[in-house]
């Protein structure tokens, strides 16, 4: 990304994951609310794995699968056009797994946007397989689409900030802000219980480390104003036992959360870190999770 011009170059083309699940269809009309704002195309994917299938069943089953597959595009199109008439809508059955359908169809710049639940899910509030996949593994922007489907809109989209270095995922939370006509809030979470018996031992070396959050957030605020002097921004640092509750608790007064994502990874391959973890699980609203390379400034997506 650019940093003297970030304004929009980082809000590509939106692909969307369908299965037939009521979850995948909300998030295909988010989806296409979010292309339209953005006045780019909107790509629905529906994977079906043929390999697996093929190995499943006839080729009379298989015939079958696709059958379905088209009829579910072709619906799907046709719930988003009568919303979004002047949309460009493309659609794709892709014969990979989910998980990989999703991140070769967006490639290195789309955003992929997946819904709460799949149909092989077992509560509506545990994040889908394919969902969690796409999320922890993309090197892409990846959206859950969570909460109600015709929440009231608050206006304003939230960034769950850390510190200094989240300035470059931040500029796009920033662009999707702009993209509203909604104001900025940028939190950071400063937990207590995460400095003490460590390096924090003292009162005064607590206070320290609160002020100079402060600052840092401050900062933050102030460098994305000189970028887009016409956004509203707030800013705020608020004290909590639980980063991962206080953020579900702020998510349910946004339209969209946005954090970023390092590469935590596990000896099964990647994953989400606690906080990105638990957001996906039990936020209020839509979710992005941009990954930190992704938007770095300096950085080609």
């Amino acid at each position: 990304m650019d940093i003297e011009n970030p304004v929009r170059s980082e809000l590509a083309e939106v692909v969307v994951g369908i299965d037939g699940s009521p979850s995948a269809r909300t998030a295909a009309l988010w989806a296409a609310a979010e292309a339209d704002r953005r006045s780019r195309p909107l790509c629905l994917v529906h994977a079906i794995d043929t390999d697996r299938h093929a190995r499943a069943s006839d080729a009379r089953t298989a015939h079958a699968v696709r059958e379905a597959s088209h009829d579910l595009l072709a619906e799907t199109v046709d719930a988003v056009r009568e919303r979004f008439p002047d949309l460009d809508v493309t659609k794709k059955t892709d014969q990979h797994e989910p998980v990989s359908a999703l991140l070769i169809t967006a490639g290195r710049q789309g955003t992929v946007v997946v819904g709460s639940r799949g149909l092989g899910g077992f509560s509506a509030l545990l994040l889908g397989s394919v969902g969690l996949g796409v999320a922890a593994g993309a090197e892409v922007p990846v959206v859950v689409v969570r909460g109600e489907a015709e929440r009231p809109e608050s206006g304003s989209v939230t960034a769950a900030v850390r510190d200094s270095a989240d300035l470059g995922w931040l500029l796009l939370a920033a662009a999707e802000a702009d993209i509203r006509k909604a104001a900025l809030r940028i939190v950071s979470v400063w937990n207590v219980l995460a400095h003490v018996g460590t390096v924090a031992t003292m009162l005064d070396d607590l206070d320290e480390i609160a002020q100079r959050r402060v600052r840092d957030i401050k900062e933050l605020a102030d460098r994305v104003r000189e970028r887009y002097p016409g956004l509203i921004v707030g800013h705020h640092v608020e004290a909590a036992t639980s980063t991962p509750g206080a953020l579900v608790e702020a998510s349910a007064h946004t339209d969209l959360i946005v954090m970023g994502r390092g590469h935590p990874s596990t000896w099964l391959g990647p994953s989400l870190g606690r906080v990105a973890h638990t957001l996906v699980h039990h936020a209020h609203c839509p979710v992005e999770i941009v990954p930190a390379a992704f938007a770095t400034p300096g950085s080609t997506p």
